[in-house]
């Protein structure tokens, strides 16, 4: 077997279980990994030095293709009704035929950490069998500092093998497509698809696992700090702003998608960001539009001009889930730590495509917990197929609901500690539709909300005056210098004011018919905290 690069010579793959391998490459650079990609066909060089790779049939995640080993470990603390199983003989015989396919092959092998907080990460090695995914993971986990390799011993492995079709009535599985968790032994393997985004949320899956038995809260959201240490977070479904919002040029980004809450304050899971390209533009993202166009980014299912290839951001007839991968410090005002205090300001953003929910709105702790439990955001048309021409509610629980090993509760009640525990402020945010819903309203103004949302993380929206919503009971501020006072209160921004009540009222309904499902797992104050149509109509 021939093997190339940085490892410890100690635990090679050999330790996994592989035999006859025609090599590995450990643990490559940016560089070398270009040229293998790019000479094997797995992607294409764009006019700036990104690195372009389409995925297939996957251009997202497949959940339903999601499977974790129930055994004594997991059978009473996974959440089994959002879960999916299998036994530890299917996994064995999957991991066994993984094995054989992987004879006379040459896997890249990256070592690297889930976790900037040493006390909490976890040393995660990666097989891949294409170069361009060792490249994507390398960039979005944190890599270790050269003189670490040679004594790497990891905790987690995942194996990612596009070309290996499982067998359902083999494997336990629903498809030839499958992402399989032992977290027991801490083994994923991905069969079946080029998307590499599964390989990064598996990292997050397996933390989100285990750092709430070490008393640390995983969150699926970015975070910032300020230039006096006041560090915040921002939950968000894909489309909400995540990842544009928390990239703030006044604020030091910690990380775009996946952080961790410990005792010292958070640190992100990441040394890189994922952000969606769809209709990327400089004006409007500068940050990451340059990050994005330059040597070491990784573009997925980006159309690039077939003579002169320079991205075509606007084009969405690949998929609309476009991205890019690029390393952290690719963002000129990152965090060279990962780390920063405890939050002073939680922040959760709904895209509400029903143009119902007001541009800012401040949270009780209880109402936090609600809407965390809620994770709502609306999908519209274009963003995934078939979708009619209404807005369709998207509730995921705690904002991540296809990466919570255990019951949404649990990150709940552990969110609205911290949050009381700490005296944390927290907002709502509607970076969707306002004048009416989508079709007839328009985007809510990107302005106003990085104005709102400056004001609430400088302090400054604490001292204005706030009236309490009608229908979800939580309390709007009435004004607020540079902002018009109309889109405060969204009513006043609709010409038909009682379409405007029949659709808040329909939202409500759909907030309640969601909250059903958790309603055994909270108490009386966080119940009270819902929505109530009967208190809209008093």
């Amino acid at each position: 077997m021939k093997e190339t690069g940085v490892r410890n010579s100690a635990f090679g793959a050999d330790k996994f279980g592989f035999k006859n391998l025609g090599g590995v490459n450990w643990n490559f650079l940016t560089p070398p990994l270009y040229e293998h990609a790019i000479r094997t066909g797995e992607a294409e060089l764009t006019a700036d030095g990104a690195l372009c790779a389409e995925t297939g049939e996957f251009t997202g995640r497949s959940p339903k293709d999601k499977f974790t080993v129930r055994d004594a470990r997991t059978d009473k603390t996974m959440s089994w009704s959002t879960n999916q199983s299998i036994t530890p003989e299917q996994f064995q015989t999957l991991h066994d035929d993984f094995i054989k396919h992987c004879e006379g092959k040459t896997l890249f092998a990256q070592d690297l950490y889930g976790g900037a907080d040493p006390k909490f990460r976890i040393r995660t090695r990666v097989y891949t069998e294409l170069a361009w995914h060792s490249l994507f993971i390398r960039t979005l986990l944190i890599r270790p500092e050269f003189a670490e390799l040679a004594d790497f011993v990891p905790e987690l492995t995942i194996v990612d093998l596009p070309s290996f079709r499982a067998d359902p009535n083999r494997h336990g599985c629903k498809s030839e497509n499958v992402v399989a968790i032992d977290f027991t032994r801490k083994i994923v393997l991905i069969a079946g698809t080029q998307y590499a985004g599964e390989m990064k949320k598996s990292v997050f899956t397996t933390l989100n696992y285990y750092l709430p038995e070490q008393g640390v809260m995983p969150m699926h959201c970015s975070a910032n700090v300020g230039p006096n240490g006041d560090s915040a977070v921002f939950f968000g479904l894909s489309g909400t702003g995540k990842t544009t919002l928390s990239a703030d040029p006044n604020r030091t980004l910690i990380g775009d998608d996946e952080t961790g809450w410990g005792p010292d304050g958070i640190f992100n899971f990441e040394g890189g960001c994922y952000a969606k390209t769809i209709k990327l533009s400089r004006e409007a993202e500068p940050a990451i539009y340059d990050a994005s166009t330059r040597f070491g980014a990784v573009l997925e299912n980006v159309v690039l001009d077939p003579r002169t290839r320079v991205a075509d951001f606007d084009d969405g007839s690949k998929t609309e889930n476009t991205r890019s991968a690029y390393p952290l410090d690719f963002i000129p005002n990152a965090s060279r730590t990962g780390r920063a205090g405890i939050p002073k300001n939680l922040v959760m953003l709904a895209a509400d495509a029903f143009g119902v929910l007001p541009p800012i709105a401040k949270l009780t702790p209880a109402q936090a917990m609600y809407h965390f439990l809620s994770g709502y955001t609306a999908k519209v048309a274009g963003t995934e197929r078939g979708l009619g021409n209404e807005p369709q509610p998207e509730f995921s629980a705690c904002f991540g609901a296809p990466f919570l090993p255990r019951d949404p509760a649990v990150y709940g009640r552990m969110l609205r500690d911290l949050v009381a525990r700490h005296n944390v402020d927290c907002w709502l945010v509607n970076t969707g539709w306002t004048g009416g819903k989508y079709g007839v309203g328009s985007r809510m103004p990107i302005k106003v909300t990085r104005a709102l949302l400056t004001a609430a993380l400088d302090g400054s929206l604490r001292n204005v005056n706030f009236r309490t919503d009608p229908y979800f009971g939580f309390a709007v501020p009435t004004s607020l210098p540079g902002v018009p006072d109309d889109i405060l209160d969204p009513v006043n921004t609709w010409k038909d004011k009682a379409e405007f009540d029949k659709t808040a009222r329909n939202l409500v309904a759909m907030f309640q018919k969601n909250f059903a499902k958790f309603e055994a797992t909270v108490d009386a104050e966080v119940l009270a905290a819902a929505p109530d149509v009967k208190q809209a109509a008093e």
